[in-house]
């Protein structure tokens, strides 16, 4: 099987021009921002605050957060750039409970293909 590697936001820039001209949906855990139809293939961001918990916690979150965009990239449409926000609430959940919440949020966007 062909391992799939997402791409990742780089520069303030491309944050900020997610937060501003992006969409937002929200549960529990994550608050996801979209931009829909651009180019290319999909692009995500991170965004794990200091609030959420120490360095440990907060790599923990994003190695979390990580691996279910991989698992699931290849249901979503492409050409969006998309942030996703880490919650306090998401500190001591499983990797089922994010992946979960993952998907609930890019459903709620209409990104799945």
């Amino acid at each position: 099987m062909e391992r799939r590697v997402f791409e990742k936001l780089g520069k303030n820039s491309e944050f900020q021009k997610v937060y501003r001209q992006g969409r937002s949906k929200a549960n529990k855990y994550l608050v996801m921002y979209a931009v829909k139809g651009e180019s290319g293939p999909n692009r995500y961001g991170f965004s794990v605050s200091k609030k959420v918990g120490n360095s440990v916690v907060r790599h923990r979150i994003t190695r979390l957060l990580r691996e279910s965009v991989r698992k699931n990239d290849a249901l979503v449409t492409e050409g969006n750039r998309i942030v996703i926000v880490a919650r306090v609430n998401v500190k001591d959940r499983s990797f089922v409970d994010v992946d979960g919440a993952v998907l609930h949020l890019l459903k709620l966007h209409g990104l799945l293909k």
